[in-house]
């Protein structure tokens, strides 16, 4: 859900998206989605928002009618909120990843026989 309220304000205080990506420590494209409605805006992130637009947080918070999951985020090093996106993986990824995690179980039994047997010497 597109979240107008704060789009309102941040212009009507003349900030950019930039700027108050800077304010929350994100990046300007994880701000715009935020914005967009596409990463959940989290309590403690209203509460920045609204003291960086000098804005009580009722004037400005829209919330979310959709349910969310957390995950990480590695380029920023913030936990997000986001939506879930599902994906057609085609049949030969998922037999590659097979036969890898096939390899890796091999692999694990002959590390555990090795081991086994330098405690036993």
């Amino acid at each position: 859900m597109i979240k107008n309220k704060l789009i309102a304000a941040r212009k009507e205080k003349n900030k950019t998206q930039t700027q108050m990506a800077a304010a929350l420590c994100i990046t300007q494209s994880q701000y715009q989605r935020r914005e967009k409605g596409e990463i959940h805006i989290l309590d403690e992130e209203w509460a920045r928002i609204a003291k960086f637009l000098e804005k009580e947080i009722e004037e400005i918070r829209e919330d979310d009618n959709v349910t969310q999951i957390f995950n990480y985020d590695n380029n920023s090093g913030n936990y997000s909120a986001s939506t879930n996106h599902f994906y057609n993986i085609p049949d030969f990824i998922l037999q590659n990843q097979q036969e890898y995690i096939e390899m890796l179980k091999r692999e694990i039994e002959t590390l555990k026989t090795e081991v086994e047997r330098l405690k036993n010497s």
